[in-house]
């Protein structure tokens, strides 16, 4: 075996107990040695030994010239790995590395709970008037509004053409008066004037009114009464038809000759149709002392008629 295969081999040696090489590669490792040193042995015997060559010997073998050519011995079994050795000193913070290319978008998170409201902001600057918007829907009637004052009275109208002719009613109108011009009556009893009136219908009354000056005279505690009569008597559909003129002073120191226009009027019913004698008379009333009467003086004195419907029931 030569002195490199031998240091090849010791190698060898010392690299197994440094590394855990596989059983295998040990093997086939060992056999190319063999190998090696059949060669050596064969290329040895066939020069001619040197005289002078010495032969040593050792405990792994017989040495030759050019060095000793011992057997290898059995690879000893891989030790166990030593403790791990102490945490070493953390090295300074390295530079800071440029920033990296901006990551892919996530996903967009969930909805997070609503805050709560926060206060009111200040009140906003006045904008600007906007156009005005369509005309909306008119409105109710609002309520009436106080009476303002009279205007002044404008200038008369024009007349107007007539209207159309009503439709005939079921009774059409029929009235009279009688008019007296200077009517100066002074008797204190008995019929005054009379008014021929012609009635149309049964079913209907009669309206009627006497106008004009009344006095009594020269009396205390008097009284005179006018009343109307239908054909010489009273009416009883409802009841007379009359007025009194009563005087508590008229005598002495206290003559009263005071001539009033009066009206007494009334609606009589139940008077048959045809000719009607109206008349308008003067008499004592039922109570007071008897008067001097006087009827009309010195102007117009009238008695008016109409025939009017039923009333109402």
């Amino acid at each position: 075996m030569s002195f490199e295969s031998v240091h090849v081999f010791a190698e060898f040696t010392m690299m197994q107990s440094c590394a855990k090489i596989p059983l295998a590669n040990t093997l086939g490792l060992l056999l190319l040695l063999l190998i090696s040193f059949c060669s050596a042995n064969d290329n040895n015997s066939s020069k001619p030994r040197d005289k002078i060559t010495r032969q040593q010997t050792s405990s792994y073998g017989s040495c030759g010239h050019g060095g000793c050519f011992c057997a290898p011995g059995i690879p000893g079994i891989p030790g166990s790995p030593g403790p791990a050795g102490p945490v070493g000193v953390a090295g300074s913070p390295g530079n800071q590395g440029p920033e990296g290319p901006m990551g892919p978008r996530g996903n967009k998170g969930d909805e997070g709970t609503r805050g709560r409201q926060g206060p009111p902001g200040p009140s906003g600057t006045k904008g600007e008037a906007g156009p005005p918007g369509p005309k909306g829907t008119q409105g109710p009637s609002g309520s009436a509004g106080s009476p303002g004052n009279k205007g002044d009275t404008g200038a008369r109208g024009s007349q107007g053409p007539a209207g159309p002719k009503g439709a005939p009613g079921s009774f059409g109108r029929n009235w009279k008066q009688c008019v007296f011009k200077k009517l100066n009556d002074g008797r204190d009893s008995g019929l005054i004037k009379e008014c021929i009136f012609k009635k149309l219908s049964d079913n209907t009354a009669l309206r009627f009114f006497w106008t004009g000056a009344l006095r009594i005279y020269n009396c205390d505690g008097c009284c005179s009464r006018w009343y109307f009569t239908f054909n010489g008597t009273e009416c009883s559909a409802p009841a007379a038809i009359d007025g009194g003129v009563y005087m508590v002073y008229g005598t002495g120191s206290r003559l009263k000759n005071l001539h009033r226009v009066r009206h007494i009027e009334g609606v009589c019913e139940k008077i048959h149709k045809g000719t009607v004698r109206v008349g308008f008379w003067v008499g004592k009333c039922s109570a007071g002392n008897s008067a001097d009467a006087e009827t009309g003086w010195p102007g117009v004195s009238r008695i008016y008629v109409e025939e009017i419907p039923p009333p109402q029931t």
